[in-house]
């Protein structure tokens, strides 16, 4: 079945002086795709990736563009205009995505970003955004917590900043939190990166490491501080009474990480600790 705001593969059926048309279903029928969006040397006959959403007439057409997310994703869009019923956002289409004033937790400005909820409205069938995302955020069932273990890697959203660090969207699902004693680089919302499961909380809500954890971390970076090493004339003005903002800094890595890495160099007696910091033997 093909689907309002989803991807899907169609076949080309015929073509006309405004574009192609593509074989649709019963509820469809088939679906235009204009030529500016057809690709050289398309043919009938053949099978074509599309999107499908409503134009500008409210007609079902196809597009070979990639909006920033489909029905049932998020993503950070930016307030391209608004009337008196909403906010126009851009999406990556010719199309501007809207979000009525009932679904924005505050008025949007022209020109700021928000993080939104693509779907579908049930009444009109229209897609639009939603800036009310708590909504659409689940908590991990019992059965999905084994596939949620410790240093997984996953895909965050950051949504909102908070007084304990930042609100993030885990994997388009789960609502998480990275903590300010775990952020060593500049983050804001809208932003997309992959972060590490930490723990599973008993309200279901995740925390959020930017780092892996455990040992191979540790071996990890301390190759990272050993080639710094050899690149700086053996030496490193860090040791572990440095400000961690300075760590930070330079090695994008936790103080904590640091000395971890330091201290494995040493137990390996590749370095020497000095008052300046750290040196190659």
């Amino acid at each position: 079945m093909i689907k309002l705001g989803d991807y899907t593969t169609l076949k080309v059926l015929r073509q006309a002086d405004h574009g192609f048309y593509l074989e649709g279903d019963e509820q469809t029928g088939d679906i235009l795709l204009p030529n500016r969006y057809a690709p050289n040397g398309l043919t009938i006959g053949d099978e074509i990736e599309v999107f499908i959403y409503l134009d500008q007439d409210e007609r079902i057409i196809a597009t070979t563009e990639h909006p920033l997310a489909k029905v049932g994703e998020f993503a950070s869009m930016e307030v391209a205009w608004i009337n008196k019923y909403g906010a126009f956002m851009k999406w990556g289409l010719m199309k501007d995505l809207f979000c009525p004033f009932r679904e924005q937790k505050q008025r949007m400005e022209v020109g700021k970003h928000y993080v939104i909820y693509v779907k579908e409205d049930e009444e009109t069938h229209r897609l639009m955004a939603t800036a009310k995302v708590e909504r659409y955020l689940t908590v991990p069932t019992v059965e999905v917590l084994p596939q949620l273990p410790h240093g997984t890697p996953c895909d965050c959203l950051v949504w909102q900043k908070t007084d304990l660090g930042f609100k993030v969207i885990v994997d388009n699902r789960y609502q998480g939190q990275i903590y300010d004693n775990q952020i060593f680089q500049p983050l804001h919302s809208g932003d997309r990166l992959t972060a590490y499961i930490d723990h599973v909380r008993q309200d279901g809500k995740i925390d959020i490491t930017l780092q892996p954890t455990g040992r191979q971390h540790t071996l990890d970076f301390a190759e990272v501080l050993l080639r710094y090493l050899y690149e700086n004339d053996g030496r490193c003005d860090l040791n572990d009474k440095s400000p961690a903002e300075l760590i930070a800094d330079r090695f994008k890595v936790s103080k904590k990480a640091y000395k971890k890495a330091v201290g494995d160099l040493y137990r390996r007696r590749l370095i020497i600790l000095t008052e300046e910091g750290i040196q190659l033997v």
